[in-house]
């Protein structure tokens, strides 16, 4: 019986943890190939920014309708059914090089990613213990981020000229599509699923919230600008790749630590600590503009932004009972997805000046460090949804 049950659980693991690496190998490559590839195809490069907001925005949308969708459809079929929907938004890229085409496709986009996170994280999270719950979070982090630097190098080796790196994406995406595909075991139960109302979501952890807006904008920030703030820094495509590679390994090589510090301290103050971090990094690209000191730095951006969210996550999942996960996850992503929506547009006021990205993230970070250190001390236990 014991047998039986750490089988399910290990099938339970490999289909959504295999599907979202690959995944996140085609992710990668992709969010580092849309803004350098727009030049390639006769649109401006002041565009970079507009398609990593709407695409945010689709997040945002999608992260208001996946619930009933799992409930329906069921968390094995629903993977599968966004992952072919975002493999035919890369497919109309390179066809259709219309601007106003690359925004529609970066919205559908967006809520198609939604359905993926939503599908994975609460596929992963409902009915264990937190400190099982911890665990599994760190796999699905480490393969998000490992799988997201690999991404990242593949503009160094298949470029971002013309087809090609559109069909290695279209290619991995359906990868992607196989393990969920032939493996039917092992997906949660379906039934249960309860919405949260208003109140219940006005009870949620407020430092979760606000990790994860904070999250969303220094990842949409990242994601949608970085590569454009390197490349005005005459730096090569393949040095923007190995530094945007550098910020995802800063953030898979962090997880395992997080996942262990968040079950013996505070997740709160290790939100604030994490924030620090970003602050520290900032401040080593104004101590010189080396290039090993820049990877240095990065690593560290990378180690801060990308701990946030799986923080402020588990912290706004203790105590839940399982049958909310769906629908807390759900209020997270969208609050991730807010500020990532709103992140590039915000650190695009900042891109005109010198280190101006670098500027944006060091008061961002600041500001969240001093809230979650002021939270910290006033925390309060969690008001159950119930």
């Amino acid at each position: 019986m014991q047998q039986t049950t750490t089988c399910q659980k290990s099938s339970g693991m490999f289909v959504p943890v295999a599907g979202l690496t690959v995944f996140a190998i085609a992710s990668g490559y992709l969010m580092s190939l849309i803004p350098l590839s727009l030049a390639n195809f006769n649109i401006d490069s002041s565009y970079a920014s507009w398609l990593a907001s709407i695409y945010y925005l689709g997040l945002l949308i999608g992260s208001l309708m996946i619930e009933p969708i799992i409930a329906k459809i069921g968390h094995r079929i629903a993977f599968i059914s966004f992952l072919t929907l975002l493999a035919s938004t890369v497919a109309v890229l390179p066809l259709f090089p219309h601007k106003e085409l690359w925004l529609f496709s970066r919205l559908i986009a967006g809520m198609a990613v939604a359905g993926i996170f939503v599908v994975v994280e609460s596929w992963l999270l409902i009915g264990d213990s937190a400190k099982e719950r911890a665990k599994r979070l760190g796999f699905y982090m480490t393969s998000l981020y490992g799988g997201t630097t690999i991404g990242q190098l593949a503009v160094g080796y298949f470029g971002v000229q013309g087809f090609v790196p559109f069909i290695v994406i279209l290619v991995l995406l359906l990868i992607a599509i196989l393990p969920p595909l032939f493996v039917k075991q092992g997906q949660p139960n379906n039934h249960g699923h309860q919405v949260l109302s208003l109140k219940q979501i006005s009870r949620l952890s407020k430092p979760a919230i606000i990790g994860c807006i904070t999250s969303g904008v220094v990842m949409g920030s990242i994601y949608g600008l970085m590569p454009l703030a390197l490349k005005a820094s005459s730096l090569s495509t393949n040095q923007v790749g190995v530094l945007m590679a550098a910020i995802i390994l800063g953030g898979m090589v962090i997880q395992p630590v997080i996942s262990k510090l968040s079950i013996v301290m505070s997740k709160t103050l290790l939100l604030a600590l994490m924030s620090l971090l970003g602050v520290f990094a900032m401040g080593l690209t104004y101590l010189s503009s080396d290039y090993i000191m820049l990877v240095s730095a990065l690593a560290l951006l990378g180690m801060s932004a990308f701990a946030l969210y799986p923080i402020a996550i588990t912290l706004a999942c203790d105590n839940l009972d399982s049958s909310y996960i769906v629908a807390a996850t759900q209020v997270m992503l969208f609050s991730y997805s807010i500020g990532s929506a709103l992140g590039p547009i915000g650190a695009n006021s900042f891109m005109a000046e010198q280190n101006g990205l670098m500027d944006f993230f060091f008061i961002v970070l600041l500001a969240t460090a001093i809230y979650m250190l002021i939270a910290s001390l006033h925390r309060k236990p969690q008001v159950l949804a119930s």
